[in-house]
């Protein structure tokens, strides 16, 4: 199990760097012409562009660093529960984090790279040093709100069944949590929009998210 995590992570993150190496090869180039003046005219298109979007500050580069390997647990996490799960409606929600936060982990990786920023190749990453990162809430790693430490994965990864399913809904609840919180952060104090406007997205389906997944655990 650990090493189709692995490959779907490799996965994930290649793809990542597929989409950054486009974006830039499409700022590169104008498609047409040759010399100073197809320059020219890709620079004023590359300036347009960053104009529309907005430039990104600390706190964007601190977000997409952060929200990395916080979606990377998050998928390691989901994909236990195809054969241990015993409820359906956690094998459905568990599908929908995996399809939901698979390409927003390739969109955040695209822009590190193209802002010629690290790009976290696993959950294990630290986020403590991270600029702009919130230090204040407690987790498995420092500033990173919500994130499970070993023992908790270890713990999940052993269950099966029934205890598996409140598990992973009592963990999952946390770790969507933490993601609020640093979407929250980002929608506030980050520059860059179209971060800003995935950071949006994030809080508003994982609210609803957590609402369904408090509903599961009690029952009802």
């Amino acid at each position: 199990m650990r090493n189709t995590r692995t490959l779907t992570r490799r996965a994930v993150l290649a793809a990542a760097s597929v989409t950054a190496a486009l974006v830039l090869a499409a700022c590169g180039g104008d498609g047409g012409g040759a010399g100073h003046a197809g320059g020219h005219r890709s620079a004023s298109s590359s300036t347009s562009a960053d104009a529309t979007a907005g430039a990104h500050n600390a706190q964007d580069v601190s977000f997409a660093q952060g929200m990395i390997p916080h979606h990377l647990q998050a998928l390691d996490m989901a994909e236990l529960a195809a054969d241990r799960a015993s409820s359906a409606e956690v094998k459905d929600l568990a599908s929908r984090i995996e399809k939901a936060q698979a390409p927003e982990i390739r969109t955040l990786g695209g822009w590190l790279t193209s802002w010629g920023e690290d790009v976290p190749t696993s959950s294990g990453s630290t986020a403590g040093s991270m600029p702009g990162m919130d230090h204040s809430a407690g987790s498995g790693m420092p500033g990173m709100p919500g994130m499970m430490d070993g023992s908790d994965m270890d713990a999940l990864e052993k269950a099966s069944g029934t205890k598996f399913d409140t598990l992973f809904l009592t963990m999952m609840i946390d770790h969507h949590e933490g993601a609020v919180a640093m979407a929250t952060t980002e929608r506030s104090k980050g520059a860059y929009g179209p971060a800003t406007s995935l950071a949006d997205d994030i809080v508003t389906a994982q609210t609803a998210e957590i609402a369904r997944m408090d509903k599961l655990v009690g029952g009802s």
